[in-house]
């Protein structure tokens, strides 16, 4: 597929009936699920799947599965309801804003944690932009602004610098992120876009940093084109970093975790956050436990170099993002990376093992060393 001809050669499929791949019979079968949970892909991304693989991981992360109509989990696992201040806009940590800038995006993952932005097409997205901005002015502790949705890059560029433009007067916000899976699911929006560099080369101009976090979940997804518009980005002036969550089927193997990474260092972007799956409506075949996950963490890391080893374990927890940082025969060794609530920040766990645990609220007991007893946050039951 060549740059030029690209405009022509993929198009959006916002239905199952249009995968030419897939059977009657599959297309039958997966029609409960589309009524659900919405679908959302584009023949360039569906190009990414060999579907003579029933197992192939990017197939895996873009069709719907029977495993969806498993009831489990809820629409908000993180609680960000508690932390809206006004529709689409989220402030849970201190110096950190989120503003949900848009309910679309070029792909819908199928273990998306905010389903509900895509469920309801009128909801959770910035609806009052001056008064978003306002609520940042008045708190100086803010430093990042962190753009999301859906995908931000999703919007034309012009419609970007509508929002980012009142942004770059505010004084005390020095970082702007960008949360994004535009480059997996389309790089072309980027490569053809100078217009974008431009915003990007303006924010760096006005003491911004740009950083775009990226969201590459397989190594099949870092094609030729998305290393273009990876080089582009990074000349244009953005920081990159890559988070991904990590999901049964996809990267729950250490050997293609390893690739990710280190094929990630290789293009200059460091591995941020390994998140574990969000128990969100409809993701229950797609998560992998706790003790199982961190495994495969650990030894994922074991296998690249330092620059290829930098992500955290994490789980953003209602209570703030908890770190897991190691496993014994008896213990999971837990840490608040970060917290809404202060006097956690940095506290210590220790709990007892659960290998069944998908997310932290199913851990019900915790060591009672008193040596210990100022060093860790008691989670459970006294």
């Amino acid at each position: 597929m060549t740059q030029e001809n690209t405009k022509q050669s993929f198009r959006s499929l916002a239905s199952i009936e249009l995968l030419e791949h897939l059977s009657s019979e599959e297309k039958s079968r997966l029609a409960n699920i589309e009524q659900m949970y919405r679908f959302h892909a584009n023949t360039y991304y569906l190009s990414l799947i060999d579907w003579e693989d029933p197992g192939d991981p990017i197939r895996r992360l873009i069709i719907p599965d029977v495993g969806e109509l498993e009831q489990w989990g809820s629409f908000d696992p993180s609680g960000e309801e508690n932390f809206t201040i006004m529709p689409g806009v989220e402030h849970k940590y201190d110096s950190t804003v989120l503003l949900l800038v848009s309910n679309v995006c070029a792909g819908i993952c199928r273990y998306c944690f905010r389903k509900r932005v895509f469920i309801s097409r009128h909801g959770s997205i910035v609806k009052d932009l001056d008064g978003a901005v306002r609520y940042i002015q008045n708190h100086p502790e803010i430093t990042n602004v962190l753009l999301t949705g859906g995908d931000p890059l999703i919007l034309s560029t012009p419609d970007l610098q509508e929002i980012i433009n009142p942004i770059l007067e505010i004084e005390h916000v020095r970082i702007l992120r960008i949360g994004s899976k535009i480059p997996a699911f389309n790089p072309f929006r980027i490569i053809q876009d100078p217009d974008l560099f431009d915003l990007i080369r303006r924010c760096d101009q006005n003491d911004k940093c740009v950083y775009l976090m990226t969201h590459f979940d397989h190594p099949r997804e870092l094609t030729a084109p998305a290393k273009t518009a990876i080089r582009a980005l990074r000349a244009a002036g953005a920081v990159l970093a890559n988070q991904t969550p990590m999901i049964r089927g996809i990267n729950d193997d250490a050997d293609v975790l390893a690739a990710l990474f280190r094929d990630l260092s290789f293009i200059g972007i460091p591995p941020y956050y390994v998140f574990q799956c969000r128990p969100a409506s409809g993701n229950k075949h797609l998560a992998v436990p706790i003790e199982e996950a961190y495994r495969i963490f650990e030894e994922a890391r074991s296998k690249v170099s330092g620059l290829g080893k930098r992500a955290r374990f994490v789980m953003s927890h209602l209570t703030g993002k908890i770190e897991i940082i190691g496993l014994d025969d008896a213990h999971v060794y837990m840490k608040y990376h970060r917290s809404s609530q202060t006097e956690l920040d940095s506290k210590f766990m220790i709990l007892k093992r659960n290998p069944h645990a998908c997310w932290f609220d199913d851990y019900d007991e915790v060591v009672k060393d008193s040596k210990m007893r100022n060093n860790y946050y008691s989670y459970g039951p006294e």
